[in-house]
């Protein structure tokens, strides 16, 4: 059975979204990813998403989702991939861990950082969630 892990960020619109198409792109056969934001804005970065479509990662279902979407479903697993969320992270009643890595929010910045973050999302996380899950 598939253990479900929870991505979350501030706004729910970059590195949560790219960390949850990587996790269910890579490591979907004994984990399903889903992302949130604790100040979701409801929209996915357009770079981010150019990124993962180029990849051959997006889904269509993937968008930002306000905590409370989230708040009361069952996650084997928290993960908190900014500083901000981390501090702010809500008491999941149903969650068994939290984990925290911090990954530089590319943002308003060139295009090359999108792809710099995904990569080290991939390198430094996605071996994280292999060893604790599969």
């Amino acid at each position: 059975m598939k253990k479900n892990v929870l991505i979350l960020c501030t706004g729910n619109s970059c590195r949560s979204i790219m960390a949850e198409a990587l996790i269910n792109a890579k490591l979907g056969d004994c984990i399903q990813a889903q992302s949130s934001g604790v100040k979701a804005n409801g929209t996915v970065n357009p770079n981010a998403q150019a990124l993962l479509q180029k990849r051959g990662y997006w889904k269509d279902e993937y968008h930002s989702k306000v905590i409370e979407s989230v708040i009361n479903r069952p996650f084997d697993l928290i993960v908190t991939v900014c500083d901000h969320a981390k501090e702010t992270c809500p008491i999941f009643a149903k969650a068994t861990k939290t984990i925290h890595i911090s990954f530089d929010d590319p943002s308003n910045k060139a295009v090359e950082e999108y792809e710099k973050t995904l990569n080290l999302i991939e390198k430094e996380l996605l071996p994280m969630l292999k060893e604790e899950l599969c």
